[in-house]
Order: C-alpha cells, then structure tokens, then sequence
C-alpha cells in the first residue's frame, strides 16, 4: 500500500496493523484487525459465550467495541501520532440481526476526517454478508501535551 494513494498518515504501513488489539477489551473480545485498504480498515470479532447476551444472541455492546476498536484505530492511523491523539466522543448504533456463532466483521471508513474531528461509519455484518450493525463514531484530534 502507497501512503500516496490512501488516506492513512505517510508513516503509516499496513503491517502496522499487527497486534494492535492484543490488550485491553479488544483482546480480551479477540477483536483482530484484518485489512488496512486505501480507505478503509477492516476487523473481525468471533460471537461467543463472551460476546453473548442472555439470549445466546451477540450482546450490542460488543458490536458497539467492535465498531469503537476499528473507527478509533483508523482515526489514529489517519493523524501524525506523535503530536496528536483521537479521543471518541460519541458512537452510535443500530442493531439490525441477530447472531449466535461465528465471525462478526466489521469495515470502517471515513465520512469527515478534519484537523478537530473526525467522524467513521462501521458496517458490521455476519458470516454471510448478511448486515447486522451499522454504528457512527465520533472522534475528538487533539494536541498531545
């Protein structure tokens, strides 16, 4: 991938991608992210017992931190990370199916990306390319202190 032709930061390289969800919720939900494109980021999360509301369905919460992980690290990819930070002021999220087992994937890209703000659609959608959520995140670009 040619910094060129994408709308990532210059720096950024698509292996730099690798391992980035390993901590925190994103590793603990085995959230993995899967393809950096031109213009778009792309990640996956498997529906487990972890994942599952009582209903043995996918818990919308987690299809809320699939969407948060995936917009918030291309926000990031998108800015000069030495200078600046993203910081997520508001997702939303519309939950469209159900699903029991599987993969859940998720494609990020951007609707606005400016100097203050930046706002990214996720599409989230099941194993058969059936949509299952479509959430909006809202990220804050500030100056690192």
């Amino acid at each position: 991938m040619s910094s060129v032709d994408a709308i990532w930061h210059p720096s950024v390289q698509a292996g730099d991608i690798e391992g980035v969800c390993q901590g925190g919720m994103p590793g603990n939900l085995e959230i993995r992210l899967d393809e950096l494109g031109p213009d778009f980021l792309r990640g996956s999360m498997p529906v487990t017992e972890k994942t599952h509301q009582p209903y043995g369905l996918l818990h919308g919460g987690a299809s809320c931190v699939l969407a948060e992980t995936l917009g918030s690290i291309a926000a990031a990819l998108v800015v000069d990370q030495e200078r600046r930070l993203v910081l997520g002021q508001e997702i939303n999220a519309n939950h469209l199916r159900g699903v029991r087992d599987g993969r859940v994937h998720g494609v990020a890209t951007p609707e606005h990306i400016g100097s203050r703000s930046q706002v990214w659609s996720i599409r989230i959608h099941d194993d058969q390319e059936r949509p299952v959520c479509v959430s909006r995140l809202t990220v804050a670009v500030v100056e690192k202190r």
